[in-house]
């Protein structure tokens, strides 16, 4: 393993779908780019343990043993974002490039205190949904200079707290930060977020959870509509691949301003005012 390419995992439990799916990618489809994961470390310490003997992974039960074996750090619990402050506050201080798993943050005063952090001590930080790298982005990237007017767009998943950030990811990363107001209807199972944007743009983001609901997209830009089924099949490939593209450069791809929009809408959703008409961002 070359010296400058190894990735650290840091986790809550290493037991889930991303570190599994993260490190079977570094080590197949991505093997070519010479980055492996040459250590990691996690709050339930029996079970990383456990994760990392079945996954040929060294364990090591401290940050400052495990930052003397890695170049870069990935932050996961994926499902715990309670969690990603203090694992963060433990990373950020040895100022290496760290991706923070979706969803960054339990709220937006926590996104921006865990952004600051990575401020106070120089460390690039970049956080994404594997939504945002998709045939979607694709088409809209090669819409330019066409706007995209409106947008619709679907997801799936266990519940609205955990999985409404996929389609959000989608509509942001292809609308942008400026959201200006929201209004939610209905609850899980069947949710609906109608954003507003500068401009007079707009966006419907359809959460429907415990279905069978396919991740899609509506685009509409002053020409055309075009529906677009996410191609699902090399979805964790795409961002794993984003993510090495961020520790090559050590500069984040990701606008900051597009994730804490995404944790404030999520957060203003969670407001009973917003059931009763748009509230302001």
């Amino acid at each position: 393993m070359s010296e400058g390419k190894r990735i650290g995992f840091v986790d809550y439990d290493l037991e889930n779908f991303h570190a599994n799916v993260y490190l079977a990618a570094f080590r197949n489809e991505l093997r070519e780019r010479g980055y492996d994961v040459a250590g990691c470390t996690a709050l339930m310490e029996n079970k990383g343990k456990a994760w990392a003997e079945k996954n040929g992974v060294t364990y090591y039960e401290d940050l400052d043993s495990l930052n003397r074996e890695v170049d870069y750090y990935m932050v996961l619990a994926p499902s715990n974002p309670e969690t990603h402050l203090q694992l963060c506050s433990q990373v950020f201080p040895h100022g290496k490039a760290t991706y923070v798993d979706k969803t960054f943050a339990p709220d937006l005063d926590t996104a921006r205190t865990i952004f600051a952090l990575a401020d106070q001590y120089r460390t690039p930080v970049q956080t994404t949904s594997a939504l945002r790298y998709t045939n979607v982005q694709q088409y809209v990237q090669s819409m330019q200079p066409e706007k995209v007017l409106h947008m619709v767009s679907w997801g799936g998943g266990r519940s609205f707290a955990e999985y409404a950030i996929h389609p959000l990811e989608m509509a942001v990363s292809c609308m942008g930060a400026d959201v200006t107001s929201l209004l939610r209807r209905g609850e899980d199972p069947h949710t609906q977020l109608l954003l507003n944007f500068t401009g007079g743009r707009t966006a419907v983001v359809n959460v429907y959870t415990g279905s069978d609901t396919p991740f899609a997209a509506a685009v509409t830009s002053r020409l055309s509509t075009r529906l677009i089924a996410v191609d699902s099949a090399h979805l964790f490939i795409d961002v794993a691949a984003a993510v090495l593209d961020f520790f090559d450069s050590g500069l984040p791809a990701v606008n900051r301003q597009e994730s804490l929009v995404i944790r404030q809408v999520l957060d203003a959703a969670q407001l009973p005012a917003s059931r009763e008409g748009f509230i302001a961002l």
